[in-house]
């Protein structure tokens, strides 16, 4: 009995210790709580409420507490200045009272504990962005249209500098530089978010004519326009309103969007609709669970953000069997593909809530990358066939992508041919049926291409005044012709190998006679697809009649696959 009553005892009295310790822990020694006297004893006499404190946001069903420990980033809170966690928050777009935290930056908004807060724990499926890559933080409700190619915005951002705009402007935290003499110095506005309200089309008028009043003498500014502004041709006026148009408060972000534009991803991968069938859908990659997520081919830390880091530099390792080529990037590089892929995420908020470039994107068909044809061709074609045409292998035991901007393949394929063979694909191999398939390209779009195409190779079709099949060779003598010599690349039956499926029934439908008479005579510079009209040490050159006969024994393929 006695013993009972000590046990009895004790328990209580160590459920006592226990609760007493919980409820000091959730008030006197919660995170929060020491956060705000911290503050609070820093703020020389200011007096600072010790409080749970919490935004809602209703139409967001949001209650985001983590102004509970970054106080001076609550509306209206007085924070330490200059502190990054407990000062005010950088200057941004949109206020917290407006979309609370998590739209923006992740985690669990309800909790009151760092880990937990930032969503560092066990099961919860939406951690906090990690912080240099804030700015992903953007695609939870926006999606950027008309985004163009880097080297696009690479020769804008050059040409703003080259003119000497950053003497005035800021954009990004750098610019508005002192000049010897009074010359520059801040005089006009910070531009670094121009893009979300749209670039003035006057602007280089009302530059130009405020540098003639002021070297008229009249009272515009004086100096810094007479010596920071001056005339700028047409062309480089475009490039610098793209790379201005690019400018939204969100450094970094439009580079590495227009990074994934201009290296083929959507070629394999689809994004809000458009894009490629080979590889997984991307809508929504910057929400993957870390919970689901296999991190055992992943090399230190392991995070979502980590992963597909590693999985740019290393997809096979990552993800055994995965098709996607190494393709050799930079550390910058990955960097911002990171970055982009951590944007890629949606907030649940209701439509009449969604920005207008994100309702253009998926309700109205809106483009989220320019439709010029070098932008176009960067983001569905460079991946296999590489940014300049000159074609690709990744991998030695499969067949290259073709050399589209061969010179010596342009002479010979027409505007039509390639227009049907973008339009149509090639069944059964890798190239698909841009202009059939849902979220492919668009008649227009696929013009550009073709017209771009033609930039690469610095050459149009030379003129064919044959009809479109013309060949009447022998098609025996062509049977023996292609087995001697040319199965060993293109395969016995004309399925591939080295060299294309000749037996593909797209190609031999779209192609000429010419087209494929031109291009046995004359090859392919460049690839392993010789001259036969005029021979090689390992090769007799074919006379036009054999030639001829090749072209007649092809034909006897069209319409079989």
């Amino acid at each position: 009995m006695q013993a009972n009553k000590h046990l009895l005892l004790w328990s209580s009295a160590g459920s006592l210790v226990v609760l007493v310790w919980a409820a000091l822990t959730e008030t006197i020694f919660a995170e929060w709580r020491q956060s705000q006297v911290h503050v609070a004893e820093n703020l020389a006499g200011q007096p600072l409420d010790i409080q749970l404190r919490q935004i809602v946001v209703k139409e967001l069903d949001a209650t985001d507490r983590c102004i509970s420990c970054h106080v001076g980033m609550a509306p209206g809170e007085t924070g330490l200045p200059h502190d990054p966690v407990y000062g005010r928050h950088p200057a941004v777009v949109h206020e917290a009272s407006e979309m609370g935290c998590t739209a923006c930056h992740g985690g669990q908004g309800r909790a009151t504990t760092r880990d937990d807060a930032h969503g560092n724990v066990a099961h919860w499926p939406e951690p906090m962005i990690p912080p240099r890559y804030f700015y992903a933080g953007c695609g939870s409700c926006h999606t950027h249209l008309e985004v163009p190619s880097q080297s696009s915005l690479e020769v804008g951002r050059r040409l703003f500098e080259q003119y000497d705009c950053l003497a005035c402007h800021r954009i990004d935290g750098r610019g508005g530089t002192l000049r010897p003499g009074g010359a520059g110095g801040g005089e006009g506005p910070d531009i670094s978010r121009i893009g979300t309200r749209g670039v003035p089309a006057d602007w280089y008028d009302v530059h130009l004519r405020n540098r003639q009043l002021a070297a008229a003498g009249q009272p515009v500014g004086g100096l810094p326009w007479q010596v920071c502004f001056g005339e700028i041709p047409a062309d480089h006026r475009g490039a610098i309103d793209a790379y201005l148009q690019s400018r939204i408060g969100a450094p970094g972000l439009l580079e590495a969007k227009a990074l994934f534009h201009s290296l083929g991803c959507r070629g394999c991968h689809k994004e809000n609709g458009v894009g490629g069938d080979d590889g997984p859908d991307l809508s929504f990659v910057g929400t993957k669970d870390p919970g689901q997520t296999d991190f055992r081919g992943v090399r230190g830390e392991k995070t979502v953000a980590n992963w597909l880091a590693e999985h740019f530099r290393d997809p096979a390792r990552v993800v055994p069997g995965s098709q996607m080529p190494a393709l050799g990037l930079t550390e910058p590089q990955i960097e911002l593909l990171t970055l982009y892929m951590l944007s890629l995420r949606r907030t649940a908020a209701p439509e009449a809530l969604w920005p207008r470039d994100r309702v253009r994107a998926l309700r109205l068909g809106g483009r989220e990358f320019a439709r010029d044809g070098a932008t176009l061709y960067g983001t569905f074609c460079a991946a296999c066939h590489g940014p300049a045409g000159e074609g690709r292998r990744y991998d030695p035991a499969a067949a290259p992508f073709p050399a589209i901007g061969n010179p010596d393949f342009l002479a010979v394929a027409s505007d039509e041919f390639l227009v049907d063979t973008v339009t149509h694909g090639r069944p059964g191999r890798r190239m698909p049926a841009w202009g059939e398939k849902e979220g492919g390209l668009r008649p227009d779009e696929i013009r550009e291409v073709v017209a771009f195409l033609r930039t690469l190779g610095g050459v149009r079709q030379e003129p064919d005044p044959k009809p479109r099949r013309w060949a009447k060779g022998d098609v025996a003598a062509g049977q023996r012709l292609f087995a001697a010599s040319c199965a060993s690349c293109h395969g016995p039956e004309g399925r591939g190998g080295e060299g294309l499926a000749l037996r593909n029934p797209a190609l031999l439908a779209s192609a000429t006679d010419t087209y494929l008479f031109e291009t046995i005579r004359r090859g392919r510079r460049g690839t392993t697809m010789v001259a036969f009209g005029t021979g090689s040490p390992t090769q007799r050159a074919l006379s036009p009649q054999e030639i001829e006969d090749l072209v007649t024994f092809l034909r006897t393929w069209e319409g079989k696959p």
